[in-house]
């Protein structure tokens, strides 16, 4: 039976990867974005099994309304896959608390109010994935992604309790982490930069890497989105699936260095227990 599919995001990058990739395998897509005529061609393509509609998915009561709304005419939703969002560069003393409100909002609420108003639905009849686009940057980061990756660490955490909750009544879920794909993440309209005082020399060469950056990633989100169809479709889907050879090295290398640390201090560690 063919997928109903609702994707934020779904006018550009990984979104519009992921709803082609879909619609090309007779799935049925609701592809959410705050711009929808981005969407147009592929509507008049597929007028049948893709519909398009305006969404912030800050705005709570909007989300509600649109998972009611898809499931009212659809009768279900199999995979939600929360892809909106955009990235940020600053360092931590420079970036402002609205500034990092609205990334917690795009990259965090407003997924968790998405998966608060699927789940029943999913839960009822037994079956569904969610898949959170998060980023390298959900298990590592450095120097000026302090608030972006604080956003994708919280998202990650939130959904690896998510997996273990859901697991019992047949709902996958997948955390992607992709590494740098040529998407309009590093867009000038659409990177966020935070004040730069210059201090953090660090900080301004991230600065200029996410400002040269776009176009000239190595990732291919079509193959991307191949990719991310094929694990939710294995019998054992992982939990967290890095994208990209750079995504791979990073979270390796990383992994490697939390081992490093705990094992150096791990036997004074353990040792921290009341003496009987």
């Amino acid at each position: 039976m063919n997928k109903v599919w609702l994707i934020t995001g779904a006018s550009s990058g990984f979104g519009r990867a992921l709803t082609e990739a879909a619609l090309a395998a007779g799935d049925v897509v609701v592809g959410a974005a705050r711009r929808t005529d981005a969407l147009d061609g592929l509507v008049a393509a597929h007028p049948d099994r893709m519909e398009a509609f305006r969404l912030d998915v800050t705005d709570v009561l909007a989300v509600d309304a649109a998972v009611r709304d898809v499931v009212a005419r659809h009768g279900r939703i199999d995979v939600l896959v929360n892809n909106a969002g955009r990235t940020h560069v600053g360092a931590f003393e420079e970036t402002a608390d609205d500034e990092l409100r609205a990334l917690f909002d795009v990259h965090v609420l407003g997924p968790a109010a998405l998966v608060r108003a699927v789940l029943p639905h999913m839960r009822e009849r037994r079956s569904g994935a969610i898949v959170q686009m998060s980023s390298v940057g959900g298990q590592m980061s450095f120097a000026g992604f302090s608030a972006y990756s604080g956003t994708k660490f919280a998202l990650e955490g939130m959904s690896e309790a998510l997996a273990d909750e859901v697991s019992d009544v047949g709902i996958k879920v997948l955390i992607v982490e992709p590494g740098a794909f040529r998407t309009s993440l590093f867009e000038g309209g659409r990177a966020g930069f935070s004040a730069d005082s210059g201090v953090y020399e660090k900080v301004s060469r991230t600065r200029a890497y996410v400002s040269g950056g776009d176009g000239t990633q190595a990732g291919d989100p079509a193959k991307a989105a191949a990719l991310i169809r094929a694990a939710l479709d294995a019998e054992r889907t992982p939990l967290r699936l890095p994208l990209g050879d750079d995504s791979v090295t990073a979270v390796l290398d990383h992994l490697d260095q939390v081992r490093a640390d705990v094992t150096a201090w791990e036997e004074r560690t353990r040792d921290t227990a009341f003496d009987e």
